[in-house]
């Protein structure tokens, strides 16, 4: 592996991905390194939703409020595959966080600063519009509600895309490699970092001319090896959320809706199960691991109950769950949802480029300031001289089919293949909404496979073959967590089919007994934590 390049990226979360892709298609030589999977962090753990930051007028951030609302349709537009329109209702109570008056107001501007084409303009409706949306909603003190577009995500899916993307326009990148120390020159300037690669546990040097680091909730814990944690600081915030079945919480529409304490919280119907969330707590401990409370369980179930009183869900109705941390730049005296989620970049005497805080929404933007500033910087250093960003139009992985408007038929062109390769056409379709304009190599996947694996269903044995093949996946739990979503959402598959999956990759990569036993180990404690996060 060439071990030189213009510029190293620490981080494969949605930002690092970014940034990787923005660079590679400037034509910069450019590696990435993540210490776990590839969005494993932050960027599997959010609430899977590309947003505008409605909320973040209350907090007069009109300019975060422009930018990021209207980055959404480029994200939808560049893989539709990963994401899509999702009409959102905020319901308006009496004595509630939001007014009748200043939500249509409110609706109107973020309309207008966010670039919202016609079709997905706001409605304002009335008490029996709103509960024609969704009948679950409180009725005592109900006057109507606004409805308006915010686009639902795959997280994780979004960030491996437009990793495969950077990985197909010259990137390296490499996953469970962690930076241990950094390597600087006589000048004391940072020239390269010395990384573990936490599968074959061997050590090797990496150097680049340009260094970013964007590590989420450890970039101080790098800016402190790199003697540099000075001036502004992070402050982690957790966010939890729940995943209830329909049979229980039959929620038919998405509801972004205030809770008792005034805190918003969105509820959204996702693949027969409705997810909550989410909290926001300050968080101390480690980022790699955080887990829901017992009060944070409790509070989500308070908020479901007091917005929708008439649907009855105790802690066993809990199928799934998961944590995230959040890592803001800190703001003291503020309460957790207060904190400005916007970004900032900071570069260090030894001329570490940092990038901390923002939104998954705000990544390709982001991306772009900090591939700007990487350019200038490799022009002073080497005299080269780079493109303007093109990624603003340019289609992540999977997202070559003719955007939002040509994907319908895209589908329907290419189902036929899935069908001749021995799938039915409701899973061929399937495949073809998950992975765009990558399903031909999944329905290859399934003919080829289809006869070598008598517990997995071809679709699934496809999925995994793929994930390991095209996608990095290196883990059962880098497979069924952040590849297919199925941990979250599907749990009960997951627990029939663990076994058939870990004996499968395990002969794929030819583990040894030991190797299979923690990853198997691994699994089961994800697994645990989703559905048994503490002990009562």
């Amino acid at each position: 592996m060439n071990t030189n390049f213009d510029l190293l990226v620490i981080g494969g979360g949605i930002t690092g991905a970014g940034i990787a892709l923005d660079a590679a298609t400037r034509g910069m030589e450019v590696a990435l390194v993540e210490m776990q999977d590839f969005s494993a962090g932050t960027s599997s753990r959010s609430t899977k939703l590309v947003h505008g930051g409605l909320r973040y007028l209350k907090q007069f951030e009109v300019k975060m409020v422009a930018e990021v609302g209207k980055e959404r349709e480029v994200v939808y537009e560049n893989g539709p595959h990963v994401t899509t329109p999702e009409w959102m209702l905020l319901p308006l109570h009496q004595g509630g966080t939001f007014g009748k008056f200043s939500t249509n107001i409110g609706l109107r501007v973020y309309d207008f600063l966010a670039g919202v084409k016609k079709s997905e303009r706001r409605k304002m409706l009335s008490k029996d519009e709103t509960l024609t949306k969704e009948p679950l909603i409180k009725k005592d003190g109900l006057k109507g509600g606004g409805y308006y577009v915010e686009y639902r995500t795959d997280d994780s899916r979004l960030t491996v895309e437009v990793m495969k993307k950077a990985v197909d326009n010259g990137a390296t990148a490499i996953n469970y490699t962690k930076v241990e120390n950094f390597l600087y020159d006589q000048n004391g300037k940072v020239e390269g970092v010395e990384v573990r690669n936490l599968i074959s546990d061997t050590i090797y040097p990496i150097y680049a001319t340009s260094i970013v680091n964007a590590t989420g909730p450890w970039v101080d814990t790098l800016r402190t090896i790199d003697g540099s944690k000075k001036g502004k600081t992070l402050q982690l915030t957790k966010g939890v959320h729940l995943v209830i079945d329909q049979s229980v919480f039959p929620l038919k529409q998405a509801v972004y809706f205030d809770t008792a304490d005034g805190r918003m919280v969105f509820a959204i119907p996702r693949d027969g199960k409705t997810y909550v969330g989410t909290t926001d707590t300050f968080y101390s401990d480690d980022p790699i691991h955080p887990s829901m409370s017992k009060e944070d369980r409790e509070y989500i179930l308070g908020a479901i109950k007091f917005m929708f009183p008439s649907v009855s869900i105790s802690a066993e109705d809990v199928e799934s769950s998961w944590a995230g941390v959040r890592p803001l730049i800190l703001e003291g005296g503020k309460d957790p949802s207060e904190i400005s989620r916007k970004d900032e970049i900071w570069e260090s005497d030894s001329k570490l480029i940092t990038i901390a805080g923002g939104k998954l929404t705000g990544y390709r933007k982001m991306a772009e300031t900090v591939v700007n500033l990487v350019a200038n910087r490799l022009q002073e250093n080497t005299g080269k001289t780079y493109k303007k960003c093109r990624t603003k139009s340019l289609p992540i992985s999977g997202g070559d089919v003719g955007g939002s408007k040509g994907f319908s038929s895209y589908i329907k062109d290419i189902v036929s293949m899935g069908i001749d390769a021995g799938l039915s056409r409701e899973d061929a379709e399937k495949i073809a909404k998950l992975y765009g304009s990558n399903a031909p190599i999944i329905y290859e996947c399934a003919k080829n496979l289809t006869r070598k694996n008598e517990k997995l269903s071809p679709v699934l044995l496809a999925r995994i073959h793929y994930a390991m093949e095209y996608e990095f996946a290196m883990t059962p739990t880098d497979v069924l967590l952040r590849r297919t979503g199925m941990l979250l959402f599907n749990i009960d598959k997951v627990n029939e089919v663990k076994e058939a999956v870990i004996e499968y990759m395990a002969a794929y990569y030819i583990w040894s007994e030991e190797r299979r036993n923690a990853l198997a180990a691994e699994l089961e404690e994800e697994i645990h934590k989703a559905t048994v996060p503490f002990e009562d």
